[in-house]
């Protein structure tokens, strides 16, 4: 057997990175008063085929979509927004304090030709604040996700981001889109797309696509006077937090929702999958799934993409160590020892393994070394009788022998 196509493992020693990289990006989320929230992994498919948009390849070619036992449509989620933003309307999070800031991790399923950095089941960490438009909160919200790529080391990465404009100039430009593409020699597919969404058709990465959309209108080019000032502010809030980024005003993001402030990260040692995270502003989401007319500000960072750009950049900032220290019984009296030490130990934070089975000291210390652990604790007969156990640094090799009484203490002076 076999895990199924498209969907990665993550195994101890090289779970540590993936442990650690979730774990850093979801730090920054928390540090700037995020809250967490669980989503359910699957939803009623009119919750993303209303919120995500029918027009997009998401809801069109890549949903996870069955009918449950009771002939409810139900679908594996492929994005986190449109969850969060039901959660806050079911739970009524958007009539107390505002915006209600709301982190998430988990895994999303899209079923997608797998390769390098694109999986059918993808892991992200998101975030999203709800309910007050201040373009410093979409500066917030990006920083955020800066800050956790910085944390973990990545130099490599760059910020490209653009406006969508508002609900005053997005269909007038809609318009000048749709008369541009009825010129172009396009397919009836992606014509059908056009009538629905045309904006859609220049996120189309077919080369012929993107060739023939080339001198397309640009959607900055016709902002209202009010996106443009949302837009400017943004900007200049990143300049004051120092965060760099380049201007795209070509990018459209695979979903419907968004307006105004638009972004992606994006890592060029990751070849074609280079988007390593990405989100943007909406303002009509939470009308669209009934709620109050509220704006929204969110990313998705994926976390898979990210491991993948900490290995292009020869990063590794986490301990693959399944333990910091390992205790090496010889009998079972010695083992009896040991667990209560390990108790005690572990109460006090300590991360500890021990031998078991009754392995000869040859096999245990083999053990010890392939857990990674700094300490190994070595506990015979003769040590028991003399109320002493042996601590041996895994480093160096030197063993000293301490008071039984002692060794909770003392390891953990070892380890600082």
């Amino acid at each position: 057997m076999s895990a199924p196509k498209g969907v990665p493992d993550y195994v101890p020693p090289a779970s540590a990175g993936f442990e650690h990289v979730r774990d850093t990006l979801q730090a920054a989320a928390a540090r700037a008063g995020y809250g967490l929230v669980e989503l359910p992994v699957f939803e009623d498919t009119a919750l993303f085929a209303r919120g995500v948009g029918e027009s997009t390849d998401v809801v069109s070619k890549e949903m996870y979509t069955f009918a449950d036992r009771g002939d409810r449509s139900v679908t594996l989620r492929p994005e986190g927004t449109a969850g969060v933003v039901r959660a806050v309307i079911e739970h009524g999070l958007d009539r107390a304090g505002l915006p209600a800031k709301l982190r998430y991790a988990g895994p999303f399923f899209r079923y997608e030709r797998p390769q390098a950095g694109r999986y059918r089941q993808l892991q992200q960490v998101g975030i999203e604040a709800i309910g007050v438009d201040d373009p410093a909160l979409d500066a917030e919200v990006i920083a955020v996700a800066d800050e956790g790529f910085s944390a973990l080391g990545l130099t490599g990465y760059r910020l490209e981001i653009t406006s969508l404009g508002d609900a005053e100039c997005r269909p007038a430009y809609s318009e000048l889109l749709r008369e541009f593409l009825a010129g172009l020699p396009l397919d009836e597919p992606t014509r059908a797309r056009a009538r629905l969404n045309p904006l859609r058709v220049l996120d189309d990465k077919r080369p012929e696509v993107r060739a023939m959309v080339a001198d397309a209108p640009l959607l900055v080019d016709h902002l209202s006077a009010a996106a443009a000032e949302h837009h400017a502010a943004v900007l200049a809030h990143l300049d004051a937090l120092g965060v760099a980024y380049v201007p795209n005003p070509r990018m459209v993001r695979g979903l419907d929702y968004y307006t105004k402030t638009t972004f992606e990260f994006v890592h060029d040692g990751l070849g074609a999958q280079s988007g390593i995270g990405g989100g943007g502003h909406y303002d009509g989401l939470m009308a669209t799934l009934g709620g109050q007319p509220l704006p929204g500000v969110g990313f998705g960072l994926g976390v898979d993409r990210t491991l993948l750009a900490c290995r292009a950049e020869g990063l590794a900032p986490w301990s693959e160590a399944r333990c910091e220290v390992f205790g090496v019984p010889l009998g079972q009296a010695a083992t009896a020892e040991l667990v209560t030490v390990a108790a005690a130990l572990r109460r006090g934070g300590v991360r500890v393994d021990l031998a078991y089975g009754g392995r000869g000291l040859k096999g245990a210390m083999k053990a010890a070394d392939r857990s990674g652990a700094r300490l190994a604790l070595v506990l015979g007969e003769r040590d028991l009788a003399a109320g002493t156990i042996g601590v041996k640094d895994m480093a160096g090799g030197e063993q000293e022998s301490v008071a039984l009484a002692d060794v909770v203490a003392v390891v953990r002076d070892r380890l600082g």
